[in-house]
Formats: C-alpha cells, sequence, structure tokens
C-alpha cells in the first residue's frame, strides 16, 4: 500500500478510473453482443443495435478506454457482417 500522501491520492483516482473504464467496456460488449445477435436472428432492430453498438465503441475510444484502431477493427468486422446479412 502506498505511503506518501500523494500516492495514496493517486491510488484512489486510479480505482475510480478503473471502475469507470470497467463500467464503459462492459456497456460496450453489451451493446456489441445484442448487434450480433440481432444480425444473427434477422431481426428488425439490427439496424438500430448496430448504430447503438458504433456509437458506444466510437465513444469509449474517445474516451481513451479503448485504443482507436481497436475501434476501428471491432466496427468494421460489425459493418462488414451487417452488409453480408
Amino acid at each position: 500500500m502506498a505511503n506518501h500522501k500523494q500516492s495514496i491520492k493517486r491510488h484512489k483516482q486510479s480505482l475510480v478510473r478503473r471502475a469507470r473504464n470497467q463500467h464503459f467496456k462492459t456497456t460496450m460488449r453489451t451493446y456489441l453482443k445484442q448487434a450480433r445477435l440481432a444480425l444473427e436472428e434477422k431481426s428488425g432492430t439490427a439496424d438500430e443495435a448496430v448504430k447503438k453498438a458504433v456509437q458506444i465503441i466510437d465513444r469509449v475510444a474517445q474516451k481513451g478506454i479503448i485504443p482507436k484502431n481497436t475501434a476501428a477493427r471491432t466496427i468494421s468486422r460489425l459493418m462488414k457482417q451487417h452488409a453480408k446479412g
């Protein structure tokens, strides 16, 4: 555990940031899963699900939680699947 006042503060900040980042990543994975399921089932809500997933992925990448290239690759694969189905 940290001994100095500044390192204690930094540790607290890192825990808060980790929790926030974890929330965004989990949310992103949930929307991505919903979009993939909608595409597999060829349901009428697939367009909306893909659009929402892309928005969430872009937002997470913009915040720096995931790398921008990872976001681009994920979106590309999702859109490819969307165009195919």
